[in-house]
């Protein structure tokens, strides 16, 4: 399967492999570098996004297809929102809970599986574009699950929906614009100085928080641009924020 990227670049070639029934759909994510950050000219940018940099990975990687949903987190934690369907991205998680899931989903497979670092995840959600969201400069209800256009008017279903229901970006991910905020591994840092350039995750900061991307169902779409970013306590829960798995382990994909 195909999938065309931004601005006439040729279509990368997809793979994508579910390790076993009930485990999340990984996408393969090629070497590459981006700009990371600020997008020139976005008037919704802040100095939590600067200063832009540039970012090299130099090998490729996994992320899921889709956030985590509430039928794969079941089979972790089998209790967990007995009344929500399935398909729904799981919420009310916590940073330290997400990382158990990942723990567990690394001794059922035998692959290492982690949270994504911040800049792996926004690697993956520009897809080769470098415009504020990895459909262009604008973002319609069309192309992501949000409540409220920015005259405030409301334009979304109100609250989360099934993933995958939004299209796919250039690599085949869908869901990250909108529907759940998804924590990543980093600590907060409140701009960029420092930031690594290798997409690796970043510590210190913040120790007791998190970064969270991608915006959610009760946003408005300056909340939804791919250098967005925002954190929470790592045991914090929240309606509005899920989680995506990663993996640099490739020893026995399929």
């Amino acid at each position: 399967m195909t999938c065309d990227m931004p601005s006439g670049k040729p279509p990368v070639q997809i793979t994508a492999w579910r390790d076993f029934d009930g485990a999340p759909l990984m996408v393969v994510i090629p070497a590459g570098e981006f700009v990371m950050g600020e997008n020139p000219g976005d008037k919704f940018a802040n100095d939590t996004e600067r200063p832009a940099h540039r970012v090299r990975f130099g090998s490729r990687f996994a992320i899921g297809k889709f956030p985590v949903t509430v039928g794969e987190y079941r089979e972790h934690q089998h209790e967990h929102a007995p009344d929500e369907e399935a398909l729904l991205p799981v919420v009310r998680v916590t940073w330290r809970e997400a990382s158990a899931y990942c723990d567990w989903l690394t001794a059922q497979t035998g692959r290492r599986h982690r949270l994504p670092s911040e800049a792996e995840w926004e690697y993956a959600c520009r897809a080769g574009s470098r415009g504020p969201f990895t459909c262009g400069d604008e973002i319609s209800p069309g192309e992501a699950n949000y409540l409220y256009d920015e005259n405030g008017l409301s334009v979304g279903p109100g609250h989360r929906v099934a993933v995958g229901r939004y299209p796919a970006n250039g690599f085949g991910l869908h869901d990250l614009h909108g529907n759940v905020c998804e924590w990543t591994a980093d600590a907060w840092h409140d701009n960029y100085k420092g930031a690594p350039n290798d997409g690796r995750t970043w510590g210190g900061g913040e120790a007791d928080t998190r970064v969270i991307r991608g915006g959610a169902w009760d946003y408005l779409p300056r909340l939804l641009r791919s250098s967005w970013r925002d954190w929470r306590g790592f045991d914090q829960r929240a309606d509005n924020v899920g989680f995506r798995v990663a993996t640099d382990d490739f020893r026995s994909e399929r």
